[in-house]
């Protein structure tokens, strides 16, 4: 089942950063469902962009530029490219279908991006990252304050000089209330988390007197290795999806085209 009413009656968590949960949250509304946009994440700009703009003269020099989110292409960007154009020789390397779409809207041409697999492991699967393509050169790594280590500890044992580059921070939401009252009000039957570190952020979340009863909705997830962090929190009815937004809306139709009496 999918299309029109194929989520008709049911309201999904949205819990992507606000930037990115749009897309999901309109093709959830097109199959007749009910978005909850709930950040899990909260991308904020940094107050100093100083080493951001510094990293504009090592441009030239570099043999790649990876970003790790579509976050880390737009605040690196709106710093970055109001200093210079970008080096049309340099190839930008992402994780994800989103930061890859979010580059060529800035006019990016060589992007680097896994054709399956997306994440540090699929990109660091492919031929650009390799030790022949990388060993000795410099590697610039976009991200926000903290993050995996795996992309540039993997890229250094490969002799690349891998330089970090923050361009923005995450930050939890302080309020888990207006969750618990879209659960008591009928309004949630299922959650989507797109990172292990929503699904951190869901189960630490201050004013979560719910967590219980979320934890029997239904959970999907994009990635294996979130799947497997949410049985590990407790979340008994954990569906595996294909990636991105539309592994996500496949799975969510397929679910309730077989479950259509769950809705309060």
């Amino acid at each position: 089942m999918s299309g029109p009413g194929a989520l008709a009656g049911r309201g999904v968590l949205v819990s992507r950063p606000l930037a990115q949960a749009r897309a999901l949250s309109d093709a959830i509304r097109a199959a007749g469902g009910r978005p909850f946009e709930f950040p899990l994440i909260v991308i904020e700009p940094l107050g100093d962009v100083s080493q951001v703009a510094a990293a504009a003269a090592r441009l030239d020099r570099a043999a790649l530029a990876v970003f790790v989110s579509a976050n880390a292409v737009r605040h690196a960007l709106d710093t970055l490219m109001s200093l210079r154009n970008w080096p049309a020789a340099l190839a930008a390397a992402t994780v994800g279908l989103q930061s890859a779409q979010a580059l060529r809207e800035r006019g990016i041409q060589r992007i680097v991006v896994p054709p399956e697999r997306f994440d540090s492991e699929g990109l660091l699967e492919l031929p650009d990252l390799s030790a022949a393509a990388l060993a000795g050169r410099q590697v610039l790594v976009f991200r926000g304050e903290g993050g995996r280590e795996l992309l540039g500890d993997t890229l250094r044992e490969r002799g690349a000089q891998v330089e970090y580059v923050t361009c923005y921070r995450r930050v939890s939401p302080r309020d888990g209330s207006l969750l618990c009252i879209a659960l008591r009000e009928g309004g949630l039957h299922a959650l989507t988390v797109t990172s292990s570190e929503s699904l951190r952020n869901l189960v630490d979340l201050p004013g979560l007197d719910c967590l219980d009863a979320l934890r029997v909705l239904p959970l999907f997830a994009p990635h294996p290795r979130i799947a497997t962090r949410a049985r590990e929190h407790g979340f008994v009815r954990v569906i595996e999806t294909e990636p991105a937004d539309a592994g996500l809306m496949a799975g969510l139709t397929d679910y309730f085209s077989s479950h259509a009496d769950e809705v309060s």
